[in-house]
């Protein structure tokens, strides 16, 4: 080999030793960096002598990659769904031995029985007053609750739907940066890293599968099939309501559905964005909210039946009851909302005795007369099913159901979880790459001395 030949040899390991000296610095410095992908660095050698550096290539295990994204997607839309479950129990004050349903309506039991004891004691009279006042108020503070979570769940869509419009018009300009970096033969891992960090922040949202396409570019779609970038990013529409009622539902148009390019999809759990947080939220406002209330609907109605049934308080000729309806009489056909509206009778306001004499009396009758009173307590405990034990089954039902939804997110976490870990695992193992480094300073260091050394020998050569 001549002289010449080798220092162009001994050149180009300095420049290859340089450029992969970079790439590790890169990939330790970017170990723990969201949507980085290790660079490893492709070298052959040509027929001249010496190595060149071919390309620098991301190491990601894609198939790893999307079910890492899937499940991400899983976990957070569990998540979602059980959050509301907890709320909806929270609101019913759970086990709570005081502020629970449950307690509301023993406490109402216990109050009626004692006032039945002593009639006469007005005292006695206002506490039974108390207590179905704030069993009513447990029931409205709940629909309320409901109300709110659903509110937050349409506000929730919205904000969704703004960062995936946004996330899906940078990775398709990404697309075009890495289809021009790729026709000029410019270094690209940059730009792919920065397109996979917006694609795991829609993958958050809706569960996708990314599929390579020529020149660096990448498709988009739904698990559910629907195209979100392909060539362009597609746009999802949705208008947000500023607050959400119990007789609001999306079937007759009062809610907003989803559209995507302009046309209505389905949106939930079975449509074709099913599986992320933004499918979760439809669920919430669509259908779980609207369960619940259904449920308090009904336990608000059952309670309004049984103190306005015949022959509990022949005073009230066929008027409301105990309790009733605050928006007006009680209609059966417009039961939705009706757990919000629930409300004491108005003719007990300054006028206990009425809980004993009769809501539709003139005048206080016989202190010592305690029938309207043992029938009111009837009325709580008696029928098929008492109102205690319908408030337990619907208790049960609802915690039930936010065990079975933590559940499933607790699965769905931990299978992310694992999946994480599988991919930090194949991600930048510092320590290979310090003992890479390691490696690269030996090669920079004999190539140097290969130029220190024709330098030595070009000078003796010059002075013959």
């Amino acid at each position: 080999m001549s002289l010449n030949s080798a220092m162009n040899a001994a050149l180009s390991g300095l420049v290859v030793s340089s450029r992969l000296a970079g790439v590790i610095s890169s990939n330790v410095a970017n170990a723990m960096t969201p949507g980085y992908g290790r660079r490893e660095a492709e070298l052959t050698t040509g027929i001249a002598p010496g190595v060149q550096l071919v390309a620098i290539l991301r190491d990601v295990d894609t198939a790893l990659l999307t079910d890492r994204r899937i499940a991400g997607a899983a976990s957070g839309g569990a998540e979602t769904r059980s959050a509301f479950l907890s709320r909806f129990e929270t609101a019913l004050g759970g086990i709570d031995p005081v502020a629970s349903l449950s307690a509301r309506v023993a406490a109402l039991d216990s109050a009626l029985r004692e006032a039945a004891g002593r009639p006469d004691a007005e005292v006695r009279l206002q506490a039974a007053i108390t207590a179905a006042g704030r069993l009513a108020g447990q029931l409205n503070t709940a629909s309320a609750a409901v109300q709110q979570a659903r509110g937050e769940a349409d506000a929730g869509i919205a904000s969704d739907v703004v960062r995936l419009n946004d996330a899906l018009a940078r990775v398709a300009g990404l697309n075009e940066r890495i289809r021009l970096a790729t026709a000029s033969g410019a270094e690209t891992a940059a730009l792919v890293d920065l397109r996979q960090s917006q694609i795991d922040g829609i993958s958050d949202i809706v569960p996708i599968r990314e599929i390579a396409r020529e020149n660096g570019e990448v498709a988009l779609y739904t698990t559910g099939g629907a195209a979100l970038v392909d060539g362009r990013a597609s746009v999802f529409g949705f208008e947000p309501r500023r607050i959400v009622t119990a007789n609001m539902t999306r079937e007759d148009g009062r809610l907003s559905g989803l559209t995507l390019n302009g046309q209505p999809i389905l949106a939930g759990e079975t449509g074709l964005i099913g599986g992320g947080s933004l499918a979760a939220r439809f669920t919430v406002r669509d259908t779980l909210g609207p369960a619940a209330q259904t449920e308090l609907d009904t336990l608000a109605r059952d309670l309004v039946e049984r103190f306005s049934a015949t022959g509990i308080d022949s005073t009230i000729a066929g008027g409301p009851g105990l309790f009733t309806d605050a928006g007006g009489a009680f209609d059966p056909a417009a039961e939705i909302g009706l757990a919000g509206r629930i409300a004491l009778n108005g003719a007990l306001e300054n006028a206990p005795w009425r809980l004993r004499d009769g809501l539709g009396a003139t005048s206080p009758g016989p202190v010592g007369e305690a029938a309207l009173l043992n029938r009111l307590t009837a009325a709580l405990t008696g029928g098929i099913r008492s109102f205690a034990g319908h408030v337990s089954d619907m208790v049960s039902d609802i915690a039930s159901g936010r065990l079975a939804a933590e559940e499933e997110m607790g699965f769905a976490s931990a299978r992310e979880t694992a999946l994480q870990h599988q991919e930090m695992a194949r991600g930048v193992d510092t320590d290979q790459e310090m003992q890479k480094l390691l490696l690269v300073e030996q090669s920079y260091a004999a190539n140097a001395r290969v130029m220190q050394t024709i330098d030595g020998l070009l000078a003796r050569l010059m002075e013959i």
